[in-house]
């Protein structure tokens, strides 16, 4: 079963729920209604533990859900205040330079083998956060992104075998402080500004998604479209980086890969043209299947 899972946030607890077209189900309080032979996950942090049968039981709930036509069980998603779809344990490793023409747009050649670099979890924010920009930072950047969620330990995994470890995907905006970014050698400090990781609104199933390398990618800056490309345009596909980042490091279930972004950032502009994020914008992020992710920017 295709599931749309998401987090939200209820007093001072992040909840589980699964978006159908009934509305959000609300799997702690449907677990409670509904009690089933084995356990459910009733939080993320559980269906990570056992990714497969975490999957199937929750799969089971929503259905015997919808049969109980229980409305109570059910929120709608608009009243949601949503947390990040990944849990914030997780690591997240990020792809750079993975479009061919991102790459040209940038002037740089095409890498040889995937370039690696990371985000911390202070960078996670959720979709309709309000992401402050820096004062120490003037050229922030958006990147619409692809993400993959790892679903179970994985490691030295072959690309044949790589998308069998893949527990789902979700949006991603990988937000760059340019200025910060190239200061020095190491891109490490401008992607590590708090909440420069949105991602949502729905961590989704990989058997809703069919072929990762083959989605359009699209992001919005107040409603102009600014990137509008496909996954197919990526140097290295899904599979690859799997394998890849597999044979340097262990990934463990709920583990954030970050394919790359498409050309069209404001880096890629002629410098007459450039115009930065600033306070007041919405960013939209949308991959195929994937719902849209907004953000608004303050300052």
């Amino acid at each position: 079963m295709v599931m749309k899972l998401l987090q939200y946030v209820e007093g001072q607890e992040q909840r589980l729920g699964i978006a159908l077209d009934h509305g959000v189900l609300t799997v702690a309080e449907a677990a409670r209604a509904l009690p089933a032979e084995s356990d459910v996950p009733v939080t993320l942090a559980e269906v990570f533990k056992a990714p497969a049968q975490g999957r199937a039981a929750l799969a089971k709930l929503c259905e015997r859900a919808l049969a109980a036509k229980l409305p109570h069980l059910f929120v709608d998603e608009e009243s949601l205040v949503f947390a990040p779809c990944v849990p914030d344990s997780a690591k997240i490793v990020c792809v750079g330079t993975n479009y061919r023409k991102h790459a040209q747009e940038a002037g740089l050649p095409v890498p040889e083998t995937p370039l690696l670099f990371a985000k911390l979890a202070n960078t996670l924010a959720a979709h309709r956060a309000t992401i402050t920009l820096p004062a120490s930072a003037q050229q922030v950047d958006y990147e619409a992104e692809l993400a993959i969620v790892i679903g179970e330990r994985t490691q030295r995994i072959s690309e044949k075998e790589a998308l069998s470890h893949v527990f789902g995907y979700c949006n991603a905006n990988d937000l760059s402080a340019r200025d910060l970014q190239f200061r020095t050698s190491q891109w490490f400090l401008g992607k590590n500004v708090d909440g420069f990781c949105p991602v949502g609104p729905y961590l989704v199933t990989a058997d809703e998604i069919g072929d990762p390398d083959a989605l359009t990618v699209r992001c919005e800056v107040n409603g102009e479209v600014r990137q509008h490309s496909t996954t197919a345009d990526m140097i290295f596909s899904c599979a690859q980086i799997v394998s890849y980042v597999s044979q340097h490091m262990t990934l463990a279930p709920g583990d954030l890969i970050l394919t790359g972004t498409p050309s069209g950032v404001v880096l890629g502009y002629p410098p007459e043209r450039q115009v930065w994020l600033a306070d007041g914008d919405e960013v939209t992020v949308e991959v195929e299947k994937l719902g849209r992710l907004m953000n608004l920017l303050q300052r």
